[in-house]
């Protein structure tokens, strides 16, 4: 059962890295490299009285912790700040909760949980604990538009670093 929901989830359709960086294209506001996302997933994330302003072009998402900025658009200059969109984004500061997997809604804290309270070790076993990549919709609710199975790569690692 475990194999087929890991068969089925949304990062085995073919893996992005979370760290492919934009050179060419800095945030507006602190000018650092931002990441692609699509524009259907700025869609689903900004709030709802802003989403006739995000338009029809991709985006960048702010890949620094301290900056405001989430989403933004070099060529329409169209930004969107952390208040703008309908969740906190995991990496930037003063993020609550700071989602791991955001299609079913699982924190970094209930997988570091599992790892030290339940011994988890690989990712299989935090969909196991934690029920994370099953509704996989990775598309319109990660904020990169990308499976989490690294971020939760990283909180297992977070948390067998804590053990």
């Amino acid at each position: 059962m475990i194999n087929e929901k890991v068969n089925n989830c949304c990062c085995c359709e073919g893996k992005e890295s979370l760290n492919k960086i934009e050179n060419d294209n800095t945030c507006p506001v602190c000018k650092t490299s931002g990441v692609k996302v699509k524009n259907i997933t700025v869609k689903h994330l900004v709030t709802d009285t802003l989403t006739e302003l995000v338009g029809d072009k991709d985006y960048y998402i702010c890949m620094n912790e301290e900056c405001d900025i989430v989403y933004y658009n070099p060529e329409s200059n169209v930004k969107f700040n952390k208040q703008q969109v309908k969740l906190p984004i995991w990496f930037k500061k003063d993020a609550n909760p700071k989602y791991a997997c955001y299609c079913s809604k699982v924190t970094e804290k209930q997988v570091i949980d599992a790892v030290i309270k339940h011994g988890a070790k690989t990712v299989k076993d935090i969909i196991e604990i934690t029920g994370a990549m099953k509704n996989s919709q990775c598309l319109k609710n990660n904020p990169l538009g990308k499976c989490c199975h690294e971020i939760i790569q990283k909180a297992i690692d977070k948390g067998l670093s804590m053990k």
